[in-house]
């Protein structure tokens, strides 16, 4: 058995990576901790759904992981993993982090756009980047996996293939993405209802989303060339679920159903990743609490271009899902172990 520990229990990861590591055939969760300050707290009092687990919530402590853990979660806010990954890796433990703190293969880009020193630069090189489906071969040999962010996951699952298989360019690439309010956090959540819901509304329009530079590096690996996107966030009245729709010009002519037949085989034999048939198109609903990506495609021939409809749970495959994944990968064992049953 794996002993998993998950640090930032209290966060809507972490109670997703509860929800998945309790019922996960290969895992004993060991350690359950919140922040440094927080008390021990029965897990009963903090979620009763789980009090059959009869566990505690200890405050953070890194001389306690070490101990108790075979590999790490870690379910913190931005900045928080510098300090705390290097003293788990040198002890031999598997870390997967859930923030953005080694997404980013320039400190200087994370210090720009996340306004804090990165103080981890030395481990920067020696973070995986988690997208399971397109790195499995890097994660297999992984001791620090960046899990990638929810709006990442749905973009570049939709762009891959299209990209690998050549009839896409890079320029003009226009993303529309639509989140449940989940993705800001509980007290995001809190207030969204109180004040807003069923509100729609764009957000950190016009380049300012902090995710624009993870989904350019990544997209700029894929084309082997710089490639600068205009991306637009939205929030949706559902409390989890993302939708992405992504235009991009064709270099050649192609049907639908060529493009449908493209991807389906580059996904082939993934399984997490659904590719629906032409004049199918993907829809929240069907992917909520489950660590599918659903993918539809159609050409637009009066503007030569290609669409892909993208849908995830952002708080599944776009986060704890997505890390548990990357956990089996890392452990040789089978990517679907405790997923697929997870509703």
């Amino acid at each position: 058995m794996i002993k998993a520990g998950i640090v930032g229990i209290t966060g809507y990861t972490g109670e997703e990576l509860l929800r998945i590591l309790s019922k996960h055939p290969e895992v004993q969760l060991t350690i359950l901790a919140g922040r440094e300050t927080s008390p021990v707290r029965e897990l009963a009092d903090i979620y009763p759904k789980y009090s059959n687990l009869k566990m505690k919530c200890i405050p953070f402590n890194v001389e306690e992981i070490k101990k108790n853990t075979d590999v790490v979660f870690l379910a913190l806010p931005h900045a928080v993993a510098f300090a705390v990954v290097p003293q788990l890796l040198k002890a031999g433990k598997k870390v997967i982090d859930l923030s953005a703190d080694f997404r980013l293969k320039c400190s200087d880009t994370y210090e720009k756009w996340y306004k804090v020193n990165h103080t981890g630069k030395d481990y920067i090189k020696d973070a995986v980047y988690g997208l399971s489906e397109l790195y499995a071969d890097k994660i297999k040999q992984a001791k620090l996996v960046a899990n990638p962010g929810c709006y990442p996951t749905t973009i570049l699952l939709g762009l891959a293939p299209a990209v690998k298989n050549g009839f896409i360019t890079n320029n003009d690439i226009i993303i529309d993405s639509k989140s449940g309010i989940s993705g800001a956090g509980r007290k995001a959540v809190e207030k969204y209802f109180k004040e807003e819901h069923p509100n729609t509304r764009a957000y950190n329009i016009a380049g300012k989303h902090r995710h624009i530079p993870e989904i350019e590096q990544e997209i700029s690996n894929l084309f082997g060339q710089k490639t600068i996107v205009t991306f637009t966030p939205h929030i949706i009245p559902v409390e989890r679920g993302m939708l992405s729709v992504i235009y991009a010009n064709l270099n050649k002519k192609i049907t639908t159903a060529e493009a449908v037949e493209i991807y389906k085989t580059f996904y082939k034999g993934k399984n997490f990743v659904k590719v629906l048939d032409e004049n199918v198109l993907p829809n929240i609903n069907k992917v909520v609490n489950t660590n599918f990506c659903e993918i539809g495609l159609s050409v637009d021939t009066r503007t030569n271009k290609l669409v892909i409809v993208s849908a995830i749970d952002n708080l599944v495959k776009g986060a704890s899902g997505q890390a548990v994944q990357n956990m089996n990968i890392m452990s040789g064992l089978n990517e679907t172990a405790g997923l697929k049953e997870i509703i």
